[in-house]
Parts: structure tokens; C-alpha cells; sequence
């Protein structure tokens, strides 16, 4: 008997001594189904026929654990109806590969960029006719064995028909502006409103600014939003407006026309002085000649230059820095003789613009 017990209690501590070399014992887990976690930021924006789809790629399966193979991520689409399964798919991504662990880069604060994907859609014209249609997307991302969690987040944009791109896009830089032109617009949709955009870009950057937008019927636009001495890229496109629930308006942009560059290089001259005028000192006082015109109004300007000869001579400059001011005092002049007068205009890029129309005036 004692036999017995002694050795039920060897049995008892070498199982002891088996579970605390392993570890804590728990409740066994199930094996991972490697699901990927269902997209929750998918989005979705039209461009002419094209809508562009993005999402973050899952890194974790649904039960929380790190995911080795991805499989491929079916795109699914509806016209109007919420998307139940993704039967008929409207296109597929290929599986990206798992990045290794530490060789995803980071963002400013140690965090690791999350992966995206993306896929372009395109909408056929049969797709594109009635103006209040909406497309709805979801993406559905599998599993290495074909397995999905389901259905991501959905998002909708306007099925309505685009206009295409009005024709003979041009671009002229000339004093007043850049002065953009362009063909008319094909048919307007009906029960749709269109407007033209203008968009602008600095050379160097990557963002586009609205530098207008005009009525469909429009044929060209003066802009006069930019800084000269610089470089710009400039593209138009029709954008058609659909009705929303609650009066609001969605949007969608046709294609873009070919993007037009320009060189905003001011070469062009101020406006010639006007209205010049001379007047001479009197009997007894020292000589000199007082000029007055009218000032020049435009933002550029940095000052005039005053010219004089006297009969038969040519023009010469007699003021050695800018005139600032429309009115100048010559006191380089000889009693007893006439003097002609003429001005110009200069601005801060130093073009200057013709003489004015002269004037004379003697001397006594």
C-alpha cells in the first residue's frame, strides 16, 4: 500500500514539474482561420468615367492576430442598392505581400505607415444615363485560401453623365494676365447643372488651386491670380452638378484638358504718362523748370524717368535715380532758352514704357 501512494505522489509532482517548465496553464486555443479584418475606410471619388477607389490593406485577422498571406481583394460595385455579397465582381487586386516586420516605414512619431491599395473603376457610358444614379462600392479582402470576413465599409458616388472637356485649350500671358481660352462646351446634360473649372498650379508644387470658375457657356477667363516671374500649369474641366437629398448638391469632374504651362514673365511696360506740363521760374529768381503729369495708377510701378533737349538735339535723361512722385524740378537749365520735356514710366521689373508726348518751355 505504501508502495502505491508513493507512487501516485511521484506521478503527481512530475506532472507539476511538466506544467511549470511550459508555463502557466490555459485554456487551449483554436487555430487561426487567417482572416483578414473587414476594410472600414474604403473611399471613393469620380473623375470623369474613372472612380478611384483607396483603402488601408488589414495587417491583423479577425481574431486579433498577425496576418502572414494575404489573399486577393475583390471589388464589388451596385447601381443604387446596398451591396449584399460580392458575387459578381466588377474587378480584383492581386495579393500584396506581408511586409517583414520593422521594413514598413515609419511616420514622424515612430508609428508605421499603414499599407494602401487602390483600384481604378470605370463606368460605361450604358452605366452613366440616368442623372440621379448612384454607384456603390465595398471591396471584400480573401484570405491565401480564399476566405473572406466580408464586406468592407460602402460608399457611393453620382452615376450621372459628365461632360467632356471643351476643345482648343490655350494659354497667353499678356499685361493685363494670363489669358486662357478654349472651345465650346458638347450638349449639356439635361435636368443637370455645369459650370467650367480653371485650375492653376505653381511649378514646383503639387497642389492645384481653383483659380475660377465661369458659366458653361463661357469661352475664355483673364487670370489674375498669379505672381509674375513664376511658372504655371493650368488645365480645365466641366463639373456637373447632382441633386441630394435635403437640397444639397454632389459633384463630379469631367476629364481635364491637356495641361497648358506658362512663363508669367512680365515684359510688358507701364502705360505712358499723360498730361505733361512745364512751367518756368519767374523774372528774378533762380532758374529752374517745375513738370507735372498725370500719375500712373498700376501696382507695379516704380517710378518715371524725365527726358530733355534742347532744339535740335536729341533726348537725354536728366534725372540720375526714379522719380517717385508725378512732378519734378529740372534746375539744369540756362536762362534764355526752351527746354522740351518728355517722361516715361517704369515699373519694378525696370521695363519702361515709351516717351510721353513733349512739352517746351523757355526760360527767362
Amino acid at each position: 500500500m505504501k508502495s502505491l501512494r508513493h507512487l501516485f505522489f511521484v506521478l503527481v509532482a512530475l506532472v507539476m514539474a511538466l506544467f511549470t517548465a511550459c508555463g502557466s496553464p490555459g485554456i487551449p486555443l483554436p487555430p487561426s482561420l487567417e482572416l483578414p479584418k473587414q476594410v472600414t475606410d474604403l473611399r471613393a471619388v469620380r473623375k470623369g468615367d474613372k472612380v478611384y477607389l483607396a483603402w488601408t490593406v488589414p495587417t491583423q485577422t479577425t481574431d486579433l492576430q498577425s496576418i502572414r498571406h494575404l489573399g486577393m481583394t475583390k471589388i464589388c460595385r451596385s447601381l443604387g442598392a446596398a451591396i449584399t455579397n460580392c458575387a459578381n465582381a466588377v474587378g480584383e487586386v492581386p495579393a500584396a505581400p506581408v511586409p517583414a516586420p520593422g521594413a514598413v516605414p515609419k511616420q514622424p512619431g515612430n508609428t508605421p505607415q499603414k499599407a494602401r491599395s487602390s483600384y481604378a473603376d470605370t463606368l460605361a457610358p450604358d452605366l452613366q444615363q440616368n442623372p440621379a444614379a448612384k454607384a456603390t462600392y465595398a471591396v471584400s479582402v480573401f484570405n491565401a485560401d480564399g476566405h473572406t470576413a466580408g464586406l468592407s465599409n460602402q460608399v457611393q458616388v453620382p452615376a450621372a453623365p459628365v461632360l467632356s472637356p471643351p476643345p482648343d485649350f490655350k494659354a497667353q500671358v499678356t499685361a493685363d494676365g494670363v489669358a486662357l481660352s478654349w472651345g465650346a462646351v458638347a450638349e449639356q446634360a439635361q435636368g443637370l447643372r455645369h459650370v467650367i473649372r480653371v485650375y492653376r498650379r505653381l511649378e514646383g508644387t503639387t497642389t492645384d488651386t481653383v483659380a475660377s470658375e465661369v458659366p458653361v457657356g463661357a469661352s475664355s477667363y483673364l487670370d489674375q491670380g498669379f505672381e509674375w516671374q513664376k511658372s504655371y500649369s493650368y488645365r480645365v474641366t466641366v463639373v456637373t452638378f447632382v441633386s441630394a437629398p435635403g437640397g444639397a448638391e454632389l459633384q463630379v469632374e469631367g476629364d481635364d484638358t491637356p495641361v497648358v504651362k506658362v512663363v508669367a514673365a512680365d515684359v510688358f511696360p507701364p502705360v505712358v504718362p499723360s498730361g505733361l506740363q512745364a512751367v518756368a521760374s519767374g523774372v528774378g529768381q533762380s532758374a529752374f523748370v517745375d513738370l507735372i503729369w498725370a500719375p500712373d495708377a498700376e501696382a507695379d510701378l516704380a517710378g518715371y524717368n524725365v527726358y530733355r533737349h534742347e532744339e535740335g538735339e536729341a533726348l537725354a535723361r536728366v534725372n540720375s535715380e526714379l522719380v517717385k512722385a508725378p512732378a519734378y524740378r529740372d534746375t539744369g537749365v540756362t536762362p534764355g532758352k526752351k527746354y522740351f520735356y518728355a517722361v516715361s514710366a517704369v515699373d519694378v521689373r525696370g521695363n519702361e514704357s515709351a516717351h510721353s508726348e513733349e512739352t517746351s518751355e523757355a526760360v527767362p
